[in-house]
């Protein structure tokens, strides 16, 4: 009858805003709280609403031609462009002011926010801010205890989706992070970062090692000049 009526007595405490059945105050609350219920089972994604995540879960059941030499594939060229970005490290989108660079237009926004202190995002518990909506989320989490991001294979529970995404590569054997310098794999950034280290510390010994010999080769020089003379 309320919906007849136009009665709304169902009010947010945060903005106001008064809604004609708790349902509908209860989603409009999570875009203050940042609450995402609705997991994809497939990649551990969340979302405020049931009707976002089928419509994502649809993306999971699509046509993906697009294949990536590290095993994943995308259903457009645009995204398989972005993703190839991780393993080239190509970084378009430079930061004015740091000269940092990225390679999504909203990894460079995001950044920027470092430069600004703006913080737009705050908890409603502790009045914390943040820069960022994710961190905003996942600081939430501290106070609900909340482990959305739940692994289909082995039942294990994390609070964040990097973590969830980290442990995924365990099952699915997925290594996303490549080395340029010889082509090796790894499940994990901090691997790959790792494993760089052998090749920067290769270099240095070839500098020290040249570095040596041209002293050595002018010591000689110098020997043969006095001999000469």
């Amino acid at each position: 009858q309320r919906t007849h009526s136009g009665e709304r007595r169902y009010i947010c405490a945060e903005c106001g805003k008064a809604f004609s059945n708790s349902s509908n105050l209860t989603k409009h609350r999570r875009t203050h709280t940042g609450e995402k219920p609705y997991v994809c089972t497939k990649c551990g994604k969340a979302f405020s609403h049931s009707s976002n995540l089928t419509l994502h879960y649809r993306t999971h059941l699509v046509d993906r031609p697009y294949d990536c030499k590290c095993g994943k594939a995308f259903g457009q060229s645009s995204d398989l462009l972005k993703h190839q970005r991780m393993h080239t490290e190509e970084a378009p989108y430079q930061c004015k002011d740091c000269g940092k660079a990225f390679s999504g237009k909203g990894s460079l926004i995001r950044h920027y926010r470092i430069h600004t202190g703006e913080k737009p995002y705050q908890c409603n518990e502790c009045g914390k801010s943040f820069s960022q909506h994710a961190g905003l989320s996942s600081h939430q989490r501290l106070h609900t205890g909340e482990k959305p991001y739940k692994c289909t294979e082995c039942g294990k529970a994390f609070n964040h989706s990097s973590n969830f995404n980290k442990h995924h590569r365990i099952h699915t054997g997925e290594k996303p992070y490549w080395c340029s310098n010889c082509g090796k794999t790894f499940c994990s950034k901090s691997n790959l970062s790792k494993h760089q280290r052998v090749h920067t510390a290769e270099r240095d010994l070839n500098v020290i090692a040249v570095s040596k010999k041209k002293s050595s080769l002018k010591v000689d020089a110098d020997l043969n000049i006095r001999q000469d003379t």
